[in-house]
């Protein structure tokens, strides 16, 4: 029964790069078909309905977020100066995008934000910048809060207080984010210097200023925000009503500067209905089992849990490891009280699996859902974009993996 779950990863990981068309027509057949078998077997076989009940409710939770602020952060257009990319104000862009992130979630500042960062930076954009905006601010940046990242909402369902992730995890947070610009500010300068003297002062000649549209949105970015905090069923029919007011109501002419469009939050809705059925018996599995699976210490979940997450997906890869963590310590992660013995006993595994979890999103374009939607936004716009073998080779290994090795010896090597 974990087969369905397996082949649904690496249905993710690889037919949108081997059959991509087909992909495109496809998916949401795949995600069905592979999530009836384990609801069947949980139903007719186990005869378990109420976990697989749980797991629906847990699915409806978590798409009344991500779509909500999909749709609300899609009514808000920013329009900046055209060529205003030195360096400095690429790294400062970049980080206050990245703290954004924590509040309008990945998803949510990676459509807001890139836009704006790809006019900035339109006379001498290369796919370096691409590439480190996904891993700022679709991934490293929401590390802070469960609104932040999928995967740390999924946390914050099973019971982890809402304010914990930011409390323990802001150091390993701050210190790969300093890192990561440090890094980019190296790069961007390099590539700012060898640029043609006409270019570096194109800004000037820039006849447009910051305008800033729908703002009438952020009313309805603060309602999604409070309703995290409200108890289920409530929750999810506030950030419905929240969504629909917002895009009723938001001017046709925001929406066409935009782009928008419900396909990508289309497509992740189907995928995570496959996701969601399939890892059931991956989490119930483990929980059983994980004194026999060797995964004992920080440094191997911090590990593990990244690097299935950058080839994988983020959201049911911090499930399946956190279970693994419970499980070893005779607890189950679908009981609160247990969860709250786990935080205050073993918290550095949670840290570890939380970390690992947000930061290794970004390793590939199908590490987090934001990736694939930064990379067509970019494609659409017709500036550079890596292809997905180029994105691992010529930036992820050199540049994530030494930075991740060494977050992993200052926070995880006991």
């Amino acid at each position: 029964m974990v087969l369905p779950f397996c082949a649904m990863l690496l249905a993710i990981a690889l037919l949108p790069v081997v059959f991509k068309h087909h992909w495109d027509r496809y998916n949401h057949h795949i995600a069905l078909g592979l999530g009836s078998i384990s609801v069947v077997y949980y139903l007719c076989v186990l005869r378990e309905p109420l976990r697989m009940l749980a797991v629906a409710g847990e699915y409806v939770s978590f798409m009344a977020l991500v779509a909500s602020l999909f749709v609300v952060t899609s009514g808000i257009h920013i329009r900046v100066k055209g060529g205003e990319a030195k360096p400095w104000m690429n790294c400062a862009y970049l980080l206050c995008s990245a703290i954004l992130a924590n509040v309008l979630g990945t998803t949510g500042a990676s459509m807001l934000m890139v836009r704006p960062w790809i006019r900035m930076n339109k006379y001498r954009y290369t796919s370096l910048h691409t590439v480190f905006f996904i891993y700022i601010v679709s991934n490293v940046g929401g590390c802070l809060t469960p609104v932040g990242d999928p995967p740390l909402f999924l946390g914050y369902l099973k019971g982890v207080p809402f304010w914990w992730v930011l409390q323990h995890c802001w150091q390993p947070w701050a210190v790969t984010l300093g890192l990561l610009l440090a890094v980019f500010y190296i790069l961007d300068r390099r590539n700012f210097l060898q640029a043609p003297l006409e270019v570096r002062d194109q800004q000037t000649a820039e006849p447009e200023a910051w305008k800033f549209s729908g703002l009438s949105n952020l009313g309805y970015l603060a309602i999604i925000l409070g309703a995290v905090l409200l108890p289920s069923g409530w929750r999810e029919t506030l950030m419905g009503l929240a969504a629909l007011a917002s895009y009723r109501f938001t001017p046709t002419a925001v929406h066409h500067a935009n782009d928008f469009t419900f396909a990508p939050i289309k497509e992740v809705a189907w995928l995570f209905i496959g996701i969601f059925a399939t890892m059931v018996p991956v989490l119930d599995y483990l929980q059983l089992h994980s004194r026999s699976l060797g995964i004992d210490t920080e440094l191997t979940y911090f590990w593990l849990t990244g690097m299935l997450s950058g080839v994988l997906d983020n959201a049911p890869t911090y499930l399946t490891f956190a279970a693994a963590a419970f499980g070893r310590f005779g607890l189950q992660l679908d009981h609160p009280a247990q969860v709250a013995r786990f935080l205050a006993e073993h918290g550095r595994y949670m840290v570890a699996i939380s970390t690992g979890a947000v930061f290794f999103g970004g390793l590939t374009y199908i590490g987090n859902g934001p990736n694939l939607m930064v990379k067509a936004i970019a494609e659409h716009s017709k500036v550079h974009t890596p292809n997905f073998f180029s994105y691992v080779l010529r930036f992820s290994l050199p540049i994530l993996i030494p930075i991740f090795a060494l977050v992993a010896l200052l926070f995880f090597r006991h």
